[in-house]
């Protein structure tokens, strides 16, 4: 059966059980401050399971996109050594909010896997949770138990341990026990040597887990304790990878006909045949997976950055890299060659793929060169280090630090150490990363209390598109304490005119009035699971009260106003540009806008001129806001307006027309064009392959930018003598500077040659060598010309000159004939390196040629006294 035929028998299976089919939802996470990316067919539907939203239906099944690159496996580093761990994977899920409980999902599961994909039953064993002697005082689920005796041998139902089979979100939120189903696809032989029932969990590769089935029944609060939830929900997760496996009758996930297309084309473009050479293999192992969680992660709108999420598919596409550098001998871009065969196999059920192939491939290739660019880099600076060293150990320090400031893998710097008769500290690297680690956590960690509710099943309204302040009641509150903002309270309403951070846009502030008349500041407003959390420094006295709040106006309005601005730019630049170009990300704040876009090339001075003549052309025609509320999606769709990638729609939308420009948006708008007065765009560059970026400002931001270049123009002027034509004064002062500049450069020149006579009478035979070390008065470029042109005729120079351009800086130059210094083994590079500690500084180069720079210009004369010493 062909993978795409088990997604579709999957989905209409659970179909037919009455269970609305969603898609899959983006892997990047937009709403959970707890989640980078979807790591669990679950995630996107916590806040069902909180009783937060209400879903469409009460049986839902999908196919998740989902990404892990640590926590119970610590699948990142287990990818390409073992065949079934990933970091992307597909959960083919089945759930249930209050609806059916655990004798259907037994059931139904039972029927999929041995009477539809007809799996012999004989091959699979299920596990279900013992209980615990723990605070929690768990008993064994006998009521799973006892409905798996209907379906399967007593002998094959295991007992598992907490670890295995119960199941949490987190420190806090529901869980429950589980009832994991486990196959066995050994061969009869193994089979008949090792009983199957001892391998269960035992990470062994042929006996794996392929569902988990959790039946989530309790709530765990903040101070550890479980409550029952007061309804029990369904919550079951299959992994498709390990599935498509046992149904396609092979050994490991990577023979399945997911992997297998985009494995031969490595071995086409690498020149290498698979199952060959075992680093090889797991070379392409790693390099086939981590492919398709960077490509899906791009196609969702999350690029390779340095921090945040952007850090994590950094960090995983940089391992595909070095394993195909170090193992299959690839020093040049060629993961991106992949991203054609991967969208051609997943793009019928992930369309994203086929729609931003192009960005895909061009974001990868630029990464990929980039990090290559790093890792030669890298190695150079290895090379230095290795130099300085006097034992054959490298410091655990220095190892960490080419990882940590230049992003030099330690599992490369160990190989090629090995290689070279030197081995690492590897304890003092774990230590430095784990000093690392600690200072991480320490600086993000987080202790949130339980929720105080203070009103039951309380609905939350959001009015904020028609009023700025309101009247409302405390429904529930938490603390959160943390190391960057200390004690904070959240805060929610039963109704609140606070538009949360979401879609781009900042979060609104404002104030809290009780009837008292004291005020308390919100500080900002954001959405975590389908509530508006209020962020206060303090708790509101009388929180049973009623308490007036207000959002800031004029924050409000401005970033109103450049909300609007990013649609009319996105209108402008698809207008003039051309309709490829599409949003990729945005940022609005109340003194500017910031927007991310895909296109080709840098804009000219002309076409930035057009896009704002286009934006400005359409504030002055004074449009109207348009606002529809709760439309069909596909009626929005169909009357044109523009839906983004990686962004997650519900059935019913929110459309934003601004004339011609209509977009799905579920932010804050101006009422009319011209209260953005005016458009001005202050930058233009490139963040990644294929996305540019634009920063504008609109109304009074404009007026305060004129105003500065009006101020700096005069002040130009002033120095200029007050001319009245001040360009062409400033492109005279260049032309005169230039003119300058070349009589400089020949003087020094001049100088040079002159000096050149003269310190050849310097010169001393030392040893077979023409020696010289003294302190010349000329600028780096100088120096360099004066010692290629003394050594021009020569096969047997050593010079070593100073400089020191100023009081606090100091340089050395080493230059050494290359005919000597393959002869004899002298080293420019590890002269100044050494020398140049004593003007405190450091520096380095090629064997006939090195500079070093430092601040300590009174080291100079003991340095060329201590020259000698390298050919004595």
């Amino acid at each position: 059966m062909k993978s795409q035929d088990i997604r579709a028998t999957f989905l209409n299976f659970f179909k037919e059980k009455s269970h609305l089919i969603v898609p899959s939802a983006p892997m990047v996470t937009k709403d959970d401050p707890t989640l980078m990316f979807v790591n669990s067919g679950m995630a996107p539907f916590k806040e069902y399971f909180l009783g937060n939203a209400i879903p469409k239906n009460s049986r839902i099944s999908d196919s998740q996109k989902c990404l892990r690159v640590s926590g119970k496996h610590n699948d990142l580093e287990e990818v390409g050594y073992d065949t079934y761990h990933h970091t992307l994977f597909e959960m083919l899920g089945n759930w249930s909010f209050g609806d059916y409980f655990k004798k259907e999902a037994i059931a139904w599961a039972w029927e999929l896997l041995t009477e539809v994909y007809k799996i012999d039953k004989d091959i699979l064993y299920v596990t279900v949770f013992e209980g615990s002697e723990d605070a929690d005082k768990l008993g064994m689920d006998t009521e799973a138990y006892d409905l798996w005796k209907e379906y399967i041998a007593e002998d094959r139902i295991l007992k598992g341990n907490k670890k295995d089979n119960f199941w949490e979100m987190g420190a806090q939120g529901p869980c429950g026990p589980c009832s994991e189903i486990h196959v066995d696809i050994r061969s009869a032989e193994e089979k008949e040597k090792v009983d199957g029932r001892t391998l269960i969990n035992e990470d062994h590769p042929h006996v794996v887990e392929i569902w988990n089935l959790v039946f989530m029944q309790f709530n765990r609060k903040a101070n550890g304790t479980l409550e029952d939830l007061p309804n029990k929900h369904i919550d079951t997760g299959m992994g498709f990878e390990r599935l498509c496996m046992v149904l396609q009758n092979v050994q490991s996930n990577y023979d399945t006909d997911i992997f297998k297309p985009i494995i031969s084309e490595i071995g086409v473009v690498t020149n290498t045949k698979y199952g060959a050479n075992e680093q090889q293999d797991i070379a392409t192992r790693v390099i086939s997976d981590h492919l398709r969680a960077v490509a899906f992660s791009i196609a969702d709108g999350q690029l390779p950055s340095n921090t945040g999420a952007g850090y994590v598919i950094r960090r995983i596409l940089r391992r595909a890299i070095r394993y195909g550098f170090t193992f299959l001998d690839k020093k040049e871009p060629f993961i991106y060659k992949l991203v054609a065969v991967l969208s051609k196999k997943m793009g019928a059920a992930f369309p994203e793929l086929l729609e931003q192939k192009q960005l895909i491939e061009n974001v990868i290739r630029e990464e990929e060169a980039s990090f290559l660019k790093t890792l030669d880099k890298g190695l150079l600076l290895l090379d230095v280090i290795i130099a300085s060293t006097d034992s054959k150990q490298i410091s655990g320090e220095k190892a960490f630090e080419l990882y940590d400031t230049f992003g030099f893998p330690v599992d490369l710097t160990a190989l090629i150490l090995s290689e070279k008769g030197y081995h690492l500290d590897e304890k003092g690297f774990q230590e430095e990363l784990q000093k690392q680690k600690k200072r991480s956590r320490a600086a993000s960690e987080t202790s949130t209390e339980d929720w105080t509710v203070l009103a039951a099943n309380a609905d939350e309204e959001f009015i904020g598109y028609d009023s700025l302040e309101a009247t409302v009641k405390l429904t529930r509150y938490r603390k959160v304490t943390s190391v960057k903002d200390g004690e904070m309270y959240q805060l929610v309403f039963n109704l609140t005119p606070f538009y949360p951070e979401g879609g781009g846009q900042v979060g609104d502030k404002g104030r809290l009035t009780d009837l008292e008349g004291d005020v308390v500041a919100i500080l900002d407003t954001k959405k975590e699971n389908n509530v508006i959390i209020h962020l206060t420094k303090s708790l509101p006295k009388g929180v049973h009260g009623e308490f007036k709040v207000v959002v800031e106006e004029k924050m409000r309005y401005h970033t109103a106003c450049n909300h609007t601005a990013t649609h009319l730019l996105h209108q402008g630049l698809r207008s003039i540009l051309g309709t490829h170009v599409t949003q990729k990300g945005s940022a609005v704040h109340s003194k500017y806008l910031r927007f991310d876009f895909a296109h080709f090339s840098k804009l000219t001075a002309d076409e930035l001129l057009e896009v704002e003549n286009f934006v400005n052309a359409r504030i002055s025609e004074k449009i109207p806001l348009e606002e529809q509320r709760d439309v069909p999606m596909q009626v929005a769709i169909d009357q044109g307006a523009l839906a983004l990638f990686g962004e997650k729609y519900g059935d019913a939308v929110r459309t934003i027309k601004f004339g011609t420009s209509v977009e799905l948006c579920g932010g804050t708008h101006a009422n009319n064009t011209s209260d953005l007065w005016h458009f001005k765009i202050k930058s233009e560059v490139g963040v990644a392959a294929g996305i540019r970026r634009i920063e504008a400002i609109t109304n009074t931001a404009v007026k305060d930018f004129y105003f500065e270049n009006n101020k700096t123009l005069f002040e130009i002027k002033e120095v200029l003598n007050n001319t009245k034509e001040p360009a062409k004064a400033v492109v005279k002062l260049q032309e005169e500077n230039t003119s300058l500049q070349k009589q400089v450069e020949q003087l020094l020149k001049e100088k040079a040659q002159n000096l050149s006579g003269e310190l050849r009478n310097q010169l001393q035979e030392i040893n077979g060598v023409s020696f010289l070390a003294t302190k010349v008065d000329l600028d780096a470029n100088g120096i360099k010309n004066l010692a290629f042109d003394l050594g021009k005729d020569a096969k047997n120079m050593f010079l070593l000159f100073a400089t020191a351009p100023s009081k606090d800086k100091a340089m050395l130059t080493c230059y050494i004939s290359k005919e000597l210094a393959n002869e004899r083994g002298y080293d420019a590079g590890k002269v100044v390196r050494e020398l140049g500690k004593l003007i405190h500084g450091g520096g380095g180069g090629q064997n006939f040629f090195a500079t070093a720079g430092g601040k300590n210009p009174g080291g100079i004369p003991q340095a060329l006294e201590k020259a000698k010493e390298y050919i004595a």
